[in-house]
């Protein structure tokens, strides 16, 4: 049996990359998994076998979960981790003070689980470098799991509220992607790593050079660094929609022209992977995980770099014929995305090795 950590997920009002992640895995495995909740005063409270497995794609630390340094240490049944990135430490500038402070000791507590399974090649290099920097003695072993590209979501009911009795997908078919005006789609949490600011710049450029399209942000305001973001956004040209539902994101998907994904960091980039799967062909920053899922249907710009993206943008954005043709290219890369299925079964595949 799989015990799977939705301690914060459970709770949370936003659904952040994290909490995406553990939703999904949750509708995928079914009844191959059971909730758990690390609660006050309670702590592991489960009368599981020393065969079972712990699971947990959320980030921890002990003094927000009293007892879990003492359960990992004691480890009554076995553990693994989903490993997403070490952000917090390589751009800690920009990275909300409570994550920072938290990575440090959240790193070193998963080289005492038994495994780990990273999101991207990039993430368990980084991870493996921190344990070296440490000089730690690390029981864990390292693999790669695929993220689900699919829109796969749990039925009414909701984590450890009735519990996801099921999963079903968003089949909503492959959308043309034309509008009146070409659409340029960015989604991600408002805040600094994710670069808006700077999309916003180069569409800037590209309005003042007559080009007529739109340019459309998605994603919740990240409360520590995203309201001067969300200000300049909503000032701008652009349409800046919040947090939205699967279904309308799909649907966003699908009418964009192109997705821009303009970060500076990134453990996976789940919206490539979706927008992907949505047949919506997408420019990226030059970053080792994106270049992983990268291929057909993908342009990688350098990371920042103006006149880079404003081309790139201006390519698909003046010429509809090559718009198309890119759009044809991500089309393909549908019948070879990962699902959360896929994703549930490597799980399963790795925890029973």
């Amino acid at each position: 049996m799989i015990w799977l950590d939705v301690t914060k997920t459970a709770d949370a009002r936003h659904k952040s990359g994290l909490t995406r992640v553990t939703t999904k895995v949750r509708a995928a495995l079914g009844e191959a998994a059971n909730e758990h909740r690390w609660l006050p005063r309670q702590g592991w409270n489960v009368p599981a076998s020393p065969d079972d497995w712990y699971l947990t794609a959320e980030v921890f630390a002990p003094h927000e979960r009293p007892g879990f340094g003492e359960f990992v240490r004691q480890r009554p049944v076995k553990l693994a981790a989903i490993f997403h990135d070490a952000i917090p430490l390589e751009l800690p500038h920009i990275t909300w003070p409570k994550s920072v402070g938290r990575h440090p000791l959240y790193l070193s507590m998963l080289a005492e689980f038994d495994r780990v399974l990273a999101v991207s090649n990039y993430s368990r290099e980084r991870l493996l470098g921190f344990w070296k920097w440490q000089g730690r003695a690390v029981r864990a072993q390292v693999d790669v799991i695929p993220s689900g590209a699919d829109f796969l979501v749990p039925v009414a009911g909701g984590l450890s509220r009735g519990g996801a009795r099921g999963p079903h997908a968003l089949h909503l078919g492959i959308a043309p992607g034309y509008s009146k005006r070409p659409l340029v789609l960015c989604v991600g949490i408002l805040e600094p790593r994710k670069n808006q600011t700077f999309l916003l710049k180069v569409a800037e450029t590209l309005w003042a050079e007559g080009l007529d399209f739109d340019l459309t942000f998605v994603g919740r305001i990240n409360p520590h660094f995203g309201r001067p973001i969300a200000r300049a956004l909503r000032q701008s040209r652009a349409r800046y929609l919040g947090a939205v539902s699967d279904e309308k994101l799909v649907q966003l998907y699908r009418e964009a022209t192109v997705c821009a994904l303009p970060t500076l960091a990134e453990g996976n980039g789940l919206p490539l992977l979706e927008a992907l799967w949505c047949g919506t062909p997408c420019i990226a920053s030059e970053l080792p995980p994106l270049q992983e899922n990268g291929g057909e249907g993908c342009l990688l710009a350098p990371t920042g770099g103006e006149t880079a993206w404003a081309i790139a943008l201006r390519g698909v954005i003046a010429r509809p014929d090559f718009a198309a043709q890119f759009r044809s290219q991500a089309a393909t890369r549908r019948a070879t995305l990962p699902r959360w299925a896929d994703t549930a079964r490597a799980l399963q595949s790795f925890l029973s090795a």
